[in-house]
C-alpha cells in the first residue's frame, strides 16, 4: 500500500470529490429548483464524504482515520437513499440514477477495502 502525504492524493478522496461535484451539478437542474430541503440534504451528504476523508486523514491517527472513513461510508448510504427519492419524485431519470448509484456503490466498496487494509496494517 502506498504511503500518502496528502489527502488530495488518496484515490478515494478524488472519487468522492468528483461525486460531490456531480451531485451539485445535477441538483442545479430545473426540477430541483424549489425543493430546497432535498437539495440541501443531498449536497450536504455528498460533500460530507470527501470532507470526512480529508478530516480523518489530517487527524494523524490511523484509528481516527478509520472512524472518519466509516462516517464517509455512512454518508454514501445517505446519498444513495436520497438519490432514490430524487428518482421517485422525477427529478432525475433512471439512467442518471443508475450512473450515480453505481459510482456511490463503487466508492463504498473502495472505502471498505481501504478501511480493511489500514486495519490489517495496524492490527485492529
Amino acid at each position: 500500500m502506498p504511503v500518502y502525504k496528502n489527502f488530495e492524493d488518496l484515490p478515494v478522496w478524488k472519487i468522492s470529490k468528483d461525486l460531490a461535484v456531480e451531485i451539485y451539478q445535477v441538483t442545479k437542474g430545473e426540477k430541483f429548483r424549489k425543493d430546497y430541503a432535498l437539495v440541501d440534504q443531498i449536497r450536504r451528504a455528498a460533500i460530507s464524504v470527501s470532507s470526512n476523508i480529508a478530516e480523518g486523514f489530517e487527524r494523524g491517527s490511523k484509528k481516527e482515520f478509520i472512524q472518519f472513513l466509516y462516517i464517509a461510508k455512512g454518508s454514501l448510504g445517505e446519498v444513495r437513499s436520497q438519490l432514490q427519492v430524487c428518482f421517485e419524485l422525477g427529478y432525475i431519470n433512471k439512467e442518471k440514477l443508475n450512473t450515480l448509484l453505481s459510482q456511490a456503490y463503487d466508492l463504498s466498496n473502495q472505502l471498505g477495502a481501504f478501511i480493511s487494509s489500514i486495519k490489517k496494517r495496524i492490527k485492529i
